[in-house]
């Protein structure tokens, strides 16, 4: 009796029918295969794909077709509706535009370095998913910058780096999940490049895979991502999303990924089921049930297949909560909800400020005086024309957007004159320069899915036709480096603020002219006043870079069989990872090359300084502990991303140095702490192909510890 009123109370609020399925006490595991023993062959198969005729995206008329991506409900056993919504950075809701935040982009929250402000970030962005009837985020996106000119290298957190993926993608999926909504990890694998995504084959080994490319999408296994999204590419000649050892093996097997793996929107090329898809998006021209029952007479595909996909999709929505909601809170009609609040927009500003980075700032240029009269000139893309976002699904139409220079004449209040020129009529922009204490010149560029960007060059990055409806980067487009040069020529005391989507080339950057520069990144819709919080000092920037910012446009000397690949006669194109590991900061550091104009990974200063003394490395829980003292020897309190580097036994040939370990520590002006990084076994391991597996090295490693890749403050070693 206590037993059948526990049930009962469990499932008062559920949608689904009363069952073995319904103690919410079970685990999901028990719950799916209790539920998956129930369903007839019919549902199971509904629920691996799309709709299979009528519209399938973002419709006005009808559930089945309500969402980017719908996986219609199975109303005998109360089966919620799937409603899967782009995307990495908030919800995109074409639709009903306006009533959604638009968040910081995924690479502007990697520079932030900081696992609480990632969680943050998760469980707003999920809060309006739920708010919206969507119960599956398309996002976050992991994929590694590869190729500095990837256009979709801003929707990524990772960065260039693997272990910066692997840390702070955790925090991420466990705060949208929070919100009882799946998240959605992508693009599985090696999604580098868009140009030619649709036909390209990523030429990828077994070791970069498991060393370089893998470990995002391990972390977010580990925090239980309920599904990951395979992607357009091939690898090493096989598509992605029917690729037997990607999937299957690497993916699953040896993973231990518990969810679901969904196609990309039309990357589905075959019924693809017994090599590891689980579900075609958005449609169903390949996983539909005369397909699969071809396939189950044939022997192709085996009933074992079915119920392991169907098993891991009700298990997803067993482990988020999904299936535990009222029927309402998946109504389609929730989509028109405004879930923009003031709740979500304050933390939009805090998160935008948190990954601004300050690259440069000569004499104590920021923060500015708050009470010194200046005469503040704002040029560029510091109006309505402001780049706070990315094109393709990983945009947002924002509630609404701050001007930076409403943000910056707020803020400077009575005490200072601010006036603004976007610097179309450079005759004008100079000479309100030449009557300024400060030039403030905001610059930036776009790039978007579907093409990588034509350069690094500020002046290649402002295409119109990205999005002719945008009023971003509306001004003095091609003309950007020489507007800094005129400005910096006419005012000494010269501010840049550049508002990218990865790497960018800094020309100018040494100019002594130029006494600060800050980049924010596409900072979403607060950006402007984010931008104007760390200008004024309300904020003391402690973001760093999640990407080096190189001297030389290809400076790592891509060839053309790496990126964008080449034509082969039996391989329509192929893109070679030659290179291995030697990405990003790594081949920096292999290779040796100085930074004059541009910046290493890691990179980022304060308004205050820090002192790093006192390296002790111990054996302990779990394999290694590496202490050191960190103190704040200026002005202000400020915040310090502390950064440990291994370098491995020269035997293992790996890169010289590579990110293992890292924290953000807080002082107050004069605070001193001790700061305890741990490294566990699989830090100091490799991918052994032979025994396909990672084991840890031998030898003599460095241990590293300092403020970015090129600023190590402090030096050790561990004997293996």
């Amino acid at each position: 009796m206590v037993k059948t009123i526990l049930l009962l109370a469990a499932t008062a609020s559920s949608t689904l029918i009363p069952g073995p399925w319904s103690n919410i006490h079970d685990s999901p595991t028990d719950r799916a295969n209790a539920l998956l023993k129930n369903m007839t062959q019919a549902e199971k198969i509904s629920m691996l794909h799309g709709p299979a005729t009528g519209d399938c995206c973002s419709c006005t008329t009808s559930a089945s077709c309500a969402y980017v991506g719908n996986i219609n409900p199975i109303a005998r056993l109360g089966i919620p509706p799937t409603n899967m919504n782009d995307g990495p950075q908030g919800f995109r809701d074409n639709v009903h535009p306006g009533t959604t935040t638009a968040w910081p982009s995924g690479l502007t929250m990697a520079a932030t370095w900081d696992v609480a402000a990632m969680q943050e970030w998760g469980i707003g962005m999920g809060k309006e998913f739920y708010a919206k009837g969507a119960n599956v985020q398309l996002g976050p996106g992991l994929c590694l910058a590869r190729v500095p000119r990837n256009g979709r290298n801003f929707e990524y957190l990772s960065g260039e780096d693997p272990f910066l993926g692997h840390t702070l993608v955790q925090p991420v999926i466990t705060g949208i999940q929070s919100q009882k909504v799946i998240a959605n990890a992508k693009h599985y694998a090696f999604n580098n490049q868009e140009t030619n995504r649709g036909s390209v084959s990523e030429e990828v080994d077994e070791r970069t895979r498991f060393e370089m490319y893998y470990p995002p999408f391990a972390g977010a296994i580990n925090a239980g991502v309920g599904s990951i999204m395979c992607s357009y590419n091939k690898i090493n000649g096989i598509w992605s999303c029917e690729n037997p050892v990607t999937l299957k093996h690497d993916l699953k097997n040896y993973s231990g990924f518990k969810g679901y793996v969904m196609s990309d929107w039309g990357a589905t090329h075959s019924t693809s089921i017994a090599k590891g898809l689980d579900v075609e998006m958005p449609q169903a021209h390949f996983m539909n049930s005369e397909n699969i029952t071809a396939g189950l007479k044939s022997k192709s595909i085996q009933q074992s297949d079915i119920d392991d996909s169907v098993q891991r999709i009700l298990y997803a929505m067993f482990s988020v909560g999904v299936m535990d909601e009222p029927l309402s809170a998946w109504d389609w009609k929730k989509q028109s909800t405004n879930s923009t609040t003031e709740a979500s927009v304050a933390s939009a500003r805090k998160l935008s400020g948190l990954s601004t980075v300050l690259l440069k700032n000569e004499n104590e240029t920021l923060p500015l005086l708050k009470n010194s009269q200046l005469k503040i000139a704002v040029i560029g893309f510091g109006g309505a024309n402001a780049v706070v976002h990315g094109g393709g699904s990983g945009s947002v139409v924002a509630s609404y957007t701050v001007k930076p220079i409403d943000a910056i004449t707020d803020r400077a209040g009575k005490f200072a004159t601010v006036t603004y020129n976007n610097g179309t009529d450079m005759t004008a922009a100079s000479a309100l320069a030449q009557d300024s204490d400060v030039a403030i010149v905001f610059v930036g560029t776009l790039s978007h899915e579907g093409g990588d960007r034509a350069s690094l060059s500020l002046d290649d990055g402002c295409d119109p036709n990205i999005d002719p409806h945008s009023k971003q980067c509306q001004g003095n487009n091609a003309n950007q480096n020489a507007m800094i040069d005129t400005i910096a020529g006419i005012n000494s005391n010269t501010i840049v603020v550049a508002s990218v989507p990865g790497a960018i080339l800094m020309p100018w950057s040494t100019n002594p002219n130029i006494t600060a520069i800050l980049t924010n990144f596409l900072g979403g819709q607060q950006a402007g006043n984010a931008i104007a919080d760390v200008l004024f000092g309300d904020v003391n920037p402690s973001g760093k870079l999640p990407i080096t910012m190189p001297n030389k446009e290809n400076e790592m000397e891509m060839s053309t069989e790496q990126w964008p690949g080449l034509p082969d006669p039996t391989n329509p194109m192929y893109a070679m990872y030659s290179e291995q590991l030697l990405v990003g900061y790594r081949y920096y550091e292999a290779k040796q090359i100085p930074f004059t104009t541009g910046f290493p990974f890691g990179h980022g200063l304060s308004y205050t300084t820090f002192k790093y003394t006192n390296l002790k490395i111990k054996k302990g829980f779990p394999l290694y502990q590496v202490s050191f003292d960190l103190e704040n020897t200026g002005k202000v309190a400020g915040s310090e991303v502390t950064q440990l580097y291994l370098g491995f036994p020269a035997i293992v040939n790996e890169p010289p140095i590579q990110l293992k370990g890292f924290t953000k520590v807080t002082l107050d002006q004069g605070g001193r702490k001790t700061v305890t990084i741990e490294l566990t076994e699989r830090e100091m391991s490799i991918w052994d192909v032979v025994d396909h597996r990672f084991k840890a090295a031998s030898g003599v490693f460095t241990v590293s510890v300092g403020a970015s890749s090129r600023d190590l403050r402090l030096k050790g070693t561990i004997t293996m």
